[in-house]
Parts: structure tokens; C-alpha cells; sequence
């Protein structure tokens, strides 16, 4: 997946946000230049390389309306891996809770949705339709009450990922290695299962972790008839 390319901006103050930290970490040498933009990825991320005498720097522009605090603990947590320094915790604890946050979450959700293209792929495989899995599944273990999702077959083998669910363009894509006449139904259909649940049961906050797999999560989990005999055949398939 990739993001539609847009124009980036400046931070105000970027530059000598960074000379700060960079002493404020005792990083050797003298402070090179810094250039910082906001740029629009399809996600919080944060990126740093180094050219010659400058420095180039890239926020994730969720990052736009950001408290000092937060860009500050961004550009330590950037500056230590560079320069081999350990930020404190309380001077990145500001960007962690930041990004932990349920609000930034859905900030970048509805941002992933208009961003993301959705992977190019089809849920009608050689051996398996996702979509009538999809409605049995749902039908069977959630009512028929779960929402929808964009499902298919991932467009090329992963090596030991079975699934993924992304929130943001609202996609379910399975480990293509599965669609193959050996693999027992089960085996799919758990997968198929387990990425329905991360649709009823989103990533949430819990103290200062994000857990995605819930008590609830998990308990849910189990009511799959074959649940030990198809995480066996995962684990074969896996090695």
C-alpha cells in the first residue's frame, strides 16, 4: 500500500527545535544543519538522514497540531538512534503518549482512509472464497452483525504472516501461501476468524501499552470448533 503523494511543509522552528536536543543529549560534534517538514505519510512516522553538512528530517504531519512537547520527544527519540544516545523517558514520555493516545488513533485511521490505496487483490482465490467464508463466519459467530470488510488474498507470499487487518482503508488480507489444495479448510477459516475479531475488537489503550489482543479477544477466539488443530497447521506451515 502507499500513500497519494501531497506537498509537505516546513515545521516552524524545526531547525533549532533539533540543535536543543541535540545538546540537550550531549550528542558529539557540532550541531549540523537541520531541515524539518511535515510530510503525509499513511501513518505516525518518523524519519531521519543525514547528507553531507545537513540533516533531513521528516514528521508525519498528524504531527501538525502536536504540543512542543511531543515534537521535542520525536526529535530526541530520532537523534538518540542516529547519534547513539539514550533519550530520557521524561523527555519522550510527551511523544509516547501522544501517539498512544485513542484520539491520535482515529486521527490516523480517518487519515489511512483517505490515504491508502487498497491492495490490488481479489477474495475468489484457486481454492478458497473468502467471501463466502466471510458470510458464514459472520453469520455463525457474530450474528451477521459484523461490518463488512474489503477482503482478498494478499498479492504475494509472506513468509510467516497468515493475516492482517488495517483499520484505516477497513481491509482484511490473507497469506496467499494458504490458498492451496493441501491446506485444511480449518486452517483458513481460523485466520479469516481471528482478522473478524481484530474488526470487533479494535486495538485499544490499557494503561501505557496498546493491546490488540484483548481477554475478550481472546476468549472469543476459542469458540472456533478446530482453534488447537488449525493453530497446529499454521505452526507446520510456518517453518
Amino acid at each position: 500500500m502507499r500513500s497519494k503523494k501531497n506537498k509537505s511543509g516546513l515545521v516552524p522552528g524545526g531547525g533549532p527545535l533539533f540543535q536543543r536536543m541535540f545538546t540537550r543529549l550531549g550528542c558529539d560534534g557540532r550541531p549540523p544543519r537541520f531541515r524539518v517538514e511535515f510530510y503525509p505519510y499513511s501513518s505516525l512516522v518518523l524519519t531521519i538522514r543525514r547528507r553531507e553538512e545537513v540533516v533531513y528530517v521528516r514528521f508525519s504531519d498528524l504531527l501538525r497540531r502536536a504540543p512542543l512537547a511531543v515534537l521535542e520527544g520525536a526529535a530526541a527519540l530520532l537523534l538518540a538512534r542516529v547519534y547513539r544516545r539514550k533519550a530520557s523517558a521524561a523527555i519522550t514520555e510527551a511523544y509516547r503518549e501522544y501517539a498512544r493516545c485513542g484520539r491520535t488513533r482515529r486521527r490516523m485511521n480517518r487519515m489511512r482512509r483517505r490515504r491508502v490505496r487498497l491492495a490490488p487483490t481479489s477474495p475468489r482465490g484457486e481454492h478458497f472464497d473468502l467471501d463466502r467464508l466471510f458470510h458464514e463466519l459472520n453469520g455463525k459467530y457474530f450474528e451477521g452483525k459484523l461490518q463488512r470488510s474489503h477482503i482478498g488474498w494478499s498479492t504475494r507470499s509472506w513468509r510467516r504472516q497468515f493475516g492482517c487487518y488495517d483499520p484505516g482503508p477497513n481491509q482484511i488480507l490473507l497469506n496467499r501461501r494458504m490458498d492451496r489444495a493441501g491446506v485444511p479448510a480449518c486452517a483458513v477459516e481460523y485466520v479469516l476468524f481471528h482478522e473478524m475479531l481484530h474488526v470487533k475488537h479494535p486495538t485499544r489503550r490499557s494503561g501505557c501499552s496498546m493491546v490488540s489482543h484483548s481477554l475478550e479477544f481472546r476468549e472469543e477466539e476459542k469458540r472456533f470448533p478446530e482453534f488447537e488443530r488449525a493453530r497446529r497447521i499454521l505452526d507446520r506451515l510456518a517453518r
